[in-house]
Formats: C-alpha cells, structure tokens, sequence
C-alpha cells in the first residue's frame, strides 16, 4: 500500500471521517470532536491525537478494533486475540498489524464505525474513536482539524485516570495537606508555569499545532 507525504495511502477513499475520540472513564468526560480524512494511516492518526490530547508521545501506543480491556466470551474454550495495529517494528505477533499500512476508515470499518487507541499500557489511557458522519473530501480539505471537545488532556505519567483524580483533587483544594506538593509537580509535568485549568481547552491553539501554523 502505498503511502503519500501527507501520511494518506494512495488507494484510500478520499472522506472527511467526523469522529468522536473520548477518554473511556473520564469524569468529567475529556473527549474531541475531529475531522480527518479517512486515508491517513494510523501511524499520522497517532500523532494527531497526541496533539489532540496534549500527550508527549513517550509511551507505547497502540489502534485495536474492539475495546482491548473488555473481558472476552471465549469462543471454544479459548479467548480469541483483539487485533492490533503497532509501529511496525514492535510487531510481533501474528494478531499484530502495522499501523502503518491501515488507514482510519479502514480501522473504523473493521469495528463498524468504532475503534480504540491506547496510549502508555502502564496507565492504560484508552480512547473510544467513535464515527459520527462522512463526506467526501474537497480538493482544499485539510487532513486534520480539531471541531469541538471539553477538558485539556490529564497529566502525562500521572498514573492512569486514578491517579490524575487523586492529583486534581488536592490541586484544587488550598486547604488539602498535598496541595503545595501537588502545586509545585504540575509545571514540571506540564512543562507551563501557567496554573493549571483541568477545563481549559484551546481548540484555535491545537488547530495551529496540527497545521503547523
């Protein structure tokens, strides 16, 4: 399968996907509204939705079909293996595929318009891709853009959505035994010294990340 610059594949269907990508389990929900187009391969939707969610691209990732946490009916007394798309080189297995050879609607059409991105296994942060519509890509359509969401991205390595509660708890409360410590973590984590607004999203900002602009 061929693959162009701009991270499409050759023999893609040029769509513009409208997908939902929400953080499965967070409350308040962390969730984006995008548009991409459905030829982009896994590999450039990677990148798009570190931008998306504000991680650093230091951890393992991988695309699966169907929730990868969800306990499994055993078929023949045997629990069927979920596919995954990985970076070629951590393939190893025979379930696993090269994100770099799939593009998204190819992805959304094997879990019927839904599929799961799961980024640091250590913290397990999954993400719910779920199609919302489609239509046909314009000759000027931008590969990404960024239309909606609520809440920035939780902190990295701040230990799976437990552990990010048990942060945002004391940061939010002046008067909790672990608000200074908390406090002084945060810019180093977040690398700003700006405070820290769990609700504050700046779509405009992230849209000229993703266009590079």
């Amino acid at each position: 399968m061929k693959k162009r610059r701009d991270g499409t594949t050759a023999n893609s269907g040029e769509w513009v996907l409208d997908v939902r990508v929400g953080l499965v389990d967070s409350e308040p929900e962390i969730w984006r509204q995008l548009e991409l187009r459905g030829s982009l391969t896994l590999v450039t939707v990677h990148r798009i939705l570190q931008v998306a969610f504000g991680w650093k691209d230091a951890h393992l990732h991988r695309f699966t079909d169907s929730d990868p946490l969800a306990l499994l009916r055993p078929i023949d007394s045997e629990i069927p293996d979920a596919l995954q798309w990985l970076p070629a080189e951590w393939c190893e297995e025979p379930t696993d595929l090269a994100e770099e050879d799939c593009s998204l609607h190819q992805l959304l059409m094997k879990g019927s318009g839904t599929a799961f991105y799961e980024y640091d296994f250590g913290g397990s942060w999954l993400h719910r891709i779920e199609l919302v519509s489609r239509r046909p890509a314009g000759e000027y359509t931008p590969s990404a853009r960024l239309t909606g969401g609520a809440q920035r991205g939780p902190l990295e390595d701040s230990g799976g959505l437990l552990g990010y509660e048990n942060i945002m708890d004391p940061l939010a409360d002046p008067t909790h035994p672990d608000h200074a410590e908390h406090t002084e973590l945060v810019p180093t984590t977040s690398n700003t010294d700006e405070p820290f607004d769990p609700g504050f999203l700046d779509i405009a900002e992230l849209n000229r990340t993703l266009t590079g602009r």
